[in-house]
């Protein structure tokens, strides 16, 4: 539904976006993770058609972004991080101007309307003017603009920006809900955000991708060893000790009084040999659990581990999709 090969965008002698490539299949929705400056939201522009790329090709619904703008315009809604309203409208108002301009049949454009309000639960402030509202609301009435015209396309730029926490968990699970009737791209900082809306990320960093693909493959290929927590009740003085010498462990660490941490190389699990290990010395266990990388292991080490993030490209191009001939990391 969206392709997206080789886009550069230079302003003179600043790179915004270096040669950036990825896909995102109809109704999925993509998280686009990266910091502030890293090129999310110049690339959500260019895709959106109102920002040319200095080269490269971006495409959606089979349209060209360049050269079938309007085209592009017409089956996408786009969510810039600040919402395009107009504060002295209602929202009655804004949304029927909006179904307008993106070429509502007129006899449509009160069922469209009426639609989308009571999608995003806008009915009981339709005739307040916008200026009027919290920054919630208006969060909800930009994200109607995009939806009013019902698009295959949706192209949300930090679409909970500014929200409080509870505003931010309605906008998340309006996202949800609309996965699989539309194809959703998301630009964000914000690494729950991408956990709890996309399945599959796209890692931007300095303009380039360093990793795309779902968290739980970006964490295995970032996995080094294989690493379990174990809480014990009453651990005698010499238990680091006594586990390190568990056959297969590589080390052990204490974290506290009752927990430790046993590292075994990668492929190997030794839950069960620490299960048996410690009830047969009566340590009394608690807790025992594989500790997983999480996706914001990953994004660190992506964005600050230069080294590492170098390793996972090379070990990417190695393992890349045969089919497409994309990096996958």
């Amino acid at each position: 539904m969206i392709q997206v090969e080789h886009l550069t965008k230079r302003y003179g002698p600043k790179t915004a976006i270096d040669d950036v490539t990825f896909a995102v299949e109809k109704g999925e929705v993509l998280a686009f993770l990266g910091p502030n400056g890293a090129g999310k939201t110049t690339t959500m522009r260019i895709l959106a058609g109102s920002l040319p790329a200095t080269s490269g090709t971006a495409r959606v619904a089979g349209y060209d972004c360049f050269d079938q703008p309007m085209e592009v315009k017409r089956v996408i809604g786009y969510l810039p991080e600040i919402p395009p309203l107009y504060t002295e409208m209602t929202v009655t108002e804004y949304l029927t101007f909006a179904s307008r301009i993106k070429a509502v049949p007129a006899s449509q454009i009160a069922n469209a309307v009426d639609q989308v309000m009571q999608r995003l639960g806008l009915g009981e402030v339709r005739g307040r003017l916008i200026a009027n509202l919290s920054r919630g609301f208006k969060q909800r009435v930009g994200l109607a603009q995009a939806l009013v015209h019902n698009p295959p396309v949706l192209i949300l730029d930090e679409p909970t920006a500014g929200l409080d926490p509870k505003q931010i968990i309605e906008i998340r699970e309006l996202i949800r809900e609309l996965a699989g009737s539309h194809t959703i791209i998301l630009s964000t900082h914000i690494l729950p955000e991408a956990t709890a809306v996309a399945r599959r990320v796209v890692i931007i960093h300095e303009g380039r991708i360093v990793a795309q693909d779902s968290q739980e493959r970006l964490s295995a290929r970032l996995r080094r060893s294989e690493k379990v927590s174990l809480m014990l009740k009453a651990p005698p003085p010499e238990a680091r000790d006594q586990l390190a010498l568990l056959p297969g462990a590589l080390s052990v660490q204490q974290e506290d009084a009752n927990t430790f941490l046993v590292e075994a190389e990668l492929g190997r699990d030794l839950r069960d040999d620490l299960a048996r290990f410690v009830v047969a010395r009566r340590w009394g266990l608690l807790e025992l659990k594989l500790v997983t990388i999480t996706l914001e292991d990953v994004f660190l080490r992506l964005t600050q581990e230069e080294p590492a993030s170098e390793s996972v490209l090379h070990s990417a191009s190695q393992e890349g999709d045969s089919d497409t001939g994309e990096v996958q990391v």
